[in-house]
């Protein structure tokens, strides 16, 4: 896969630590790994799911080294969005460094309101100060999270000013008629965080998906991606996403994560991530013995 053809099914991976909080990499690399060969075309290292914004710089950086020490880099997209700017960069500049297909830039989000002419000027500014390592970026909206929402005629106009470097966004928001206005961008790759969009992907021109969910049985979404409009496996699909969501998701993608691995690890989130509770887990119990029968 090349830089250009970066889309399908992507998952957003979970960042695994041990008791006193320090990252497992060798964990890590072992479930990225497993993800892109068994149904995956692409990860997204360091994002939401990945509790990026709960580590430092230095553990971002070792987590980016590793993965690209391991994984082929051209199927990687990482984030780097920061509230500053000179961390970003730094994060954006790393990551074209080690070859990475993309990154995936989260707004300033401590400012708020945010105009879209102050964003404009927050992303020119990172776009011309990473020219010399010049990865593609894709827009990472989040709403509930951040505070901002990227408008579609703000994403026009940065696509439309940085044509060779702002590709497209990653759409967390949930609002599919959003995500569809954002896919009617011109050379823009939207990617709902919604595994089940993709029964219908081609015809509403997104890219693919990324998603925490996508961790769990990727293959059922590879199917979906490759079958899109079969209705059926869309409904199982969008069964399993609810199912894990109905819990705290961070959490509950790392427990199913362990009972894959039996590495107990996976059991450890970074505050504030809470701790599952016996009833969520043993509704997640249930649903392990189920995500690999056959349809």
């Amino acid at each position: 896969m090349s830089v250009t053809e970066f889309g399908g099914v992507v998952a957003a991976v979970p960042t695994p630590f041990d008791d006193l909080g320090r990252i497992d990499t060798a964990a890590f690399v072992e479930h990225a790994s497993w993800c892109l060969n068994n149904g995956c075309d692409g990860l997204n290292v360091l994002g939401t799911t990945g509790e990026a914004n709960s580590l430092s710089f230095e553990q971002r950086r070792a987590v980016m080294v590793a993965a690209a020490e391991a994984l082929d880099t051209k199927r990687l997209m990482v984030g780097t969005g920061t509230p500053d700017i000179e961390t970003t960069v730094a994060l954006t500049a790393l990551a074209h460094r080690l070859g990475y297909a993309a990154a995936l830039v989260l707004p300033p989000y401590y400012y708020k309101p945010a105009s879209d002419d102050g964003l404009f000027s927050w992303f020119a500014r990172l776009v011309q100060a990473t020219a010399k390592n010049p990865i593609p970026i894709y827009l990472y909206n989040f709403p509930q999270m951040t505070g901002i929402t990227f408008t579609p005629a703000f994403a026009a106009r940065l696509a439309e000013a940085f044509p060779d470097r702002v590709n497209g966004a990653k759409d967390s928001s949930g609002d599919l008629g959003y995500a569809r206005q954002l896919a009617e961008i011109p050379n823009f790759a939207v990617f709902p965080s919604n595994e089940a969009t993709l029964a219908d992907a081609n015809a509403d021109n997104y890219a693919g998906t990324i998603s925490a969910t996508v961790n769990i049985a990727p293959v059922l979404s590879a199917k979906l991606w490759k079958s899109q409009g079969n209705a059926p496996l869309q409904d199982r699909v969008l069964r399993l996403r609810h199912a894990i969501s109905a819990n705290p998701l961070i959490p509950a993608v790392k427990y199913l994560v362990a009972k894959r691995t039996g590495n107990p690890v996976w059991l450890n989130a970074a505050p504030p991530q809470p701790s599952l509770g016996g009833a969520h887990q043993e509704k997640l119990d249930l649903l392990a013995t189920q995500v690999h029968q056959p349809e």
